[in-house]
């Protein structure tokens, strides 16, 4: 799959996680979540067929991540995380955009995500990118306890299998 290669987009690389990140990605995770995966979680998924797994990189540091899983023809962008010094800049949309690529070199036809009420800066990004909202998980979040809204993007240029 030509994804495999990195791709710049500006002074943004995009490319497959190694083990080698996984400090930087932790260090995001827990900066950014009240209840962040362990590098364990994280080291598991790397080899994982049904999983894809990227990084942002500017200048060769590690600056964001994404981490997306495939059942059939779905998906779900079931995590991503920018470093604070890198919010606001970009980098989550392009990193969103590679990894919506990625889906769709897989087949994927539609792509799911969950997202906090409250995280209105992720929604008009996610909602930029194509994702509506399709429902609502209640309590779905803890510390503190708050409701996910669950978007969707379909990869409608995706041939029939």
């Amino acid at each position: 799959m030509s994804a495999a290669v990195p791709v710049d987009t500006g002074e943004v690389v995009i490319r497959n996680m190694v083990a080698a990140d996984l400090i930087d990605v932790h260090r995001i995770e827990v900066e950014s979540y009240s209840v962040p995966w362990s590098r364990a979680t994280f080291r598991n998924l790397l080899d994982r067929p049904d999983t894809d797994t990227v990084v942002a990189e500017i200048t060769g540091r590690v600056v964001a991540y994404a981490i997306s899983w495939f059942v059939v023809d779905q998906g779900e962008l079931g995590n991503i995380a920018v470093d604070a010094e890198w919010r606001r800049q970009g980098v989550a949309t392009r990193l969103i955009s590679v990894a919506l690529d990625r889906a769709r070199e897989r087949g994927i036809r539609d792509v799911y995500l969950e997202v906090r009420r409250t995280n209105t800066g992720a929604q008009r990004v996610y909602r930029r990118l194509g994702f509506h909202q399709v429902g609502v998980r209640r309590d779905y979040y803890v510390k503190p306890v708050e409701d996910a809204l669950v978007m969707r993007r379909e990869l409608l240029d995706v041939e029939p299998v």
